[in-house]
């Protein structure tokens, strides 16, 4: 008496997130544009974000919970640059990856009326 089992929920099998997102156990090359020079990394439980000298950021992974900065969920294998940044005239100074999030310094870009 007094003691119950606790049981896990269990996700439903092609709920929601149903696109496939390898699992790399060793470090991979990456293809990203030529003209883009990286300056911080950061990686969470399953996504990885970059900002680039420019203070582009470009995100990938599991998106599961909004963490890839898209205005969506999707996962993506493939690096993605988040316009959003740069809609608002922000640059990415530092990133940092959370286990399901992802945590963003920003500076207004110079010369923008806001």
């Amino acid at each position: 008496p007094g003691a119950a089992a606790v049981t896990p929920p269990r996700e439903q099998p092609g709920a929601q997130d149903s696109a496939f997102i390898s699992i790399q156990a060793f470090p991979a090359l990456l293809d990203l544009p030529q003209d883009l020079e990286v300056s911080e990394v950061s990686c969470g439980s399953r996504h990885t974000a970059i900002v680039t000298r420019g203070g582009e950021l470009y995100t990938w992974g599991w998106g599961k919970y909004g963490q890839l900065g898209h205005g969506d969920n999707t996962s993506s294998d493939q690096p993605r640059h988040v316009e959003y940044l740069a809609a608002e005239g922000l640059r990415a100074q530092e990133v940092v990856c959370g286990p399901w999030t992802t945590y963003v310094c920003v500076l207004e870009q110079e010369g923008e009326d806001r």
